[in-house]
């Protein structure tokens, strides 16, 4: 056979197509680990390959797509990882024969790396680079990067397979019916990001062939590199409990043309399709391939590629961080900040929420804490900070946790927020949330507090996560939680410098009842980076000292501190509550000339607390 590169340069070549829907179809279930079936049932996957070999497949794609150590870690095979490769690559290469290519099939890790995650680029890549590794060694010909919905993890998979092999790259987005990738990337940004590292570039999954024959024709605008298209047949549609691929195999096949009308090289199928949909984009592709002279044009007339498309800039001025609200002009000015938090209520009903705000700003608080991520039925976080705003007229800071949406959805959220006149944030990663009033609900995590960051940072420069101008910029100041009582504050020191870089502008601790913990945690960090509050945390019974002390994570309660509260709550509940406060008072005096600014919380919203803390500090 020839170099695949030559293969595909004088003809359009078929790939395979759904691998995951054929082996559902011989009764493997859906909670298995595909991947590992190279090693447990490589009778089963043999078979699927042969029949896309007898259907006229020019590329057999082995079944490793989830098979890096992520993924595979979830199913407790990670030491198997190169065995699954070798062997997946082997299957593939003995249905393959000397009739067809065989492709080291590879997708995402399954977590989001930098900017949105908080693994490494570097990380990402050593991940990638072992599963290629058992791809080349079990003898493929080509890599098919897959379903990938981050230009910057798919560039992370394309350098880690160059640093092991030369063999030719073919590197597809998934993306939406509006032809933008996942995370809202459009086809005219990440086609030229791609061409000059892949010698394919294209698109698969998620979608049918009319939206993505769309697609195809705006990345032919921009780009004279080899095309791929591989598409699902259709959207699944339920059916008797059962997700089915309606599109029919003609109809699938009469796409094939269209796509080869666009400069596409290599044409398949994704999810839910067969071997008989590619039997007849085979018969569809064997007529002469198009021109493709005719499929784009340079704009200077030249014979090469057309210009890259740069990501746009930010349609008006970034606002300065001073003028973005009043806790940021104080802040800035290098005042002491008080901020009191203030949880949402049960139920509809604000009015009591109100009115301990408006106390609380006629007792000179600066601004007002409303946490997200309550249990149980509670007003969302956005919207009692906007009532805050607009009917106790005092500034809010909206703590917003990535646990609980999409990025797509925080994004969503966010412009709304701004919309509203909310300016400060405090982005968290939110807790697990594994028991309470819904113990089946789940957390989304698409992204953690560090991605978060930079999805703020890039909305002040006036860009989408796609990289896409939303006119004028946001003005957001952005807050970050930090905690100096980590248990392994190497790598909560780790985290908070990559919040840094991210795009912080100011951070509050975990409550802090430990004066020396605090003091170690401050001779590590550069105070000049950004301004530090610390967090007051008011005991309000023994109970609660005990709690803290022994059933919050990061959190440390010396234990002169408990037996004190032990003493207290000996003479009663008032006393108990009384030495709380007078311990956050301590704390409070202790670090008021190393940080510039308090943040005070209780268990139980008890205000009165709140209010003799305040006083105790003045």
């Amino acid at each position: 056979m020839k170099p695949f590169l030559e293969a595909i340069d004088e003809r359009v070549l078929v790939c395979d197509g759904a691998m995951g829907t054929m082996l559902y179809a011989k009764g493997v279930f859906i909670n298995q680990c595909f991947d590992a079936l190279n090693l447990t049932a490589p009778g089963r996957v043999a078979e699927v390959h042969a029949e896309y070999a007898r259907a006229g497949a020019d590329v057999i794609e082995t079944n490793t797509f989830g098979a890096n150590r992520i993924k595979l870690r979830g199913f407790g095979l990670a030491d198997r990882l190169r065995d699954i490769n070798v062997e997946g690559a082997r299957l593939a290469r003995s249905a393959a024969g000397t009739q067809a290519y065989v492709a080291g099939a590879m997708g995402p890790l399954g977590i989001r790396i930098e900017p949105w995650g908080r693994t490494g680029k570097d990380e990402a890549e050593a991940y990638f680079r072992e599963q290629a590794e058992g791809l080349v060694a079990g003898g493929v010909d080509l890599f098919v990067l897959e379903t990938f919905r981050d230009v910057t993890e798919l560039k992370a998979a394309i350098a880690a397979i160059r640093s092991v092999c030369a063999l030719p790259i073919v590197a597809q987005m998934t993306i939406e019916e509006d032809g933008n990738s996942l995370d809202g990337t459009p086809p005219e940004q990440f086609t030229p990001e791609l061409e000059s590292h892949a010698d394919v570039v294209g698109v698969n999954c998620s979608i049918g062939p009319a939206p993505m024959f769309e697609t195809i024709e705006r990345m032919s605008a921009v780009t004279r590199a080899r095309l791929s298209a591989q598409p699902n047949a259709g959207r699944p549609r339920d059916v008797d409990g059962r997700n089915i691929y309606l599109s029919s195999p003609e109809y699938i096949a009469s796409y094939a043309k269209r796509f080869m009308s666009r400069g596409v090289r290599l044409v398949g199928g994704c999810c839910g399709t067969t071997p008989e949909h590619i039997r007849l984009i085979k018969l569809a592709v064997k007529t002469p391939a198009p021109d493709l002279t005719q499929v784009a044009h340079d704009p200077g007339g030249a014979s090469s590629y057309v210009t890259v498309v740069k990501t746009a800039d930010a349609q008006g001025p970034v606002v300065p961080r001073a003028q973005r609200s009043q806790l940021a002009r104080a802040l800035a000015d290098g005042r002491f900040a008080t901020i009191v938090e203030l949880r949402p209520p049960k139920g509809c009903l604000s009015d009591e929420v109100v009115e301990h705000a408006r106390l609380l700003k006629l007792r000179g608080v600066d601004v007002v804490h409303v946490p997200d991520g309550s249990r149980g039925a509670r007003m969302s976080a956005l919207s009692l900070a906007v009532l805050l705003q607009e009917h106790a007229g005092v500034e809010t800071v909206l703590q917003y946790a990535s646990r609980d949406r999409n990025l797509l959805g925080m994004q969503s959220d966010l412009l709304g927020a701004h919309a509203m006149g909310l300016r400060n944030v405090m982005l968290v990663t939110g807790d697990v949330h594994t028991v309470g009033d819904y113990p089946d609900a789940t957390g989304v995590f698409d992204v953690d507090s560090i991605g978060l960051t930079n999805v703020v940072t890039r909305l002040n420069q006036g860009l989408d996560i796609g990289g896409q101008p939303i006119g004028s910029p946001t003005a957001f100041h952005i807050g970050v939680l930090v905690n100096p009582g980590a248990e392994d504050l190497d790598r909560e020191l780790r985290r908070f410098e990559y919040k840094l870089e991210a795009g912080a502008e100011f951070a509050v601790t975990r409550p802090i009842f430990d004066v020396g913990t605090f003091e170690r945690f401050l001779a590590r960090v550069d105070l000049a980076r950004l301004p530090l509050l610390v967090g007051l945390w008011p005991f309000e019974s023994v109970l609660n000292a005990e709690f803290m002390a022994n059933e919050v994570p990061g959190v440390r309660v010396p234990e002169a501190v408990l037996e004190r509260m032990r003493r207290a709550g000996a003479a009663g509940p008032e006393a108990a509550v009384a030495e709380g406060v007078a311990i956050a008072c301590e704390i409070g005096r202790e670090l008021e000339g190393a940080v510039q600014g308090i943040h005070i919380a209780t268990p139980s919203d008890r205000i009165e607390s709140v209010i003799e803390v305040l006083s105790g500090l003045r």
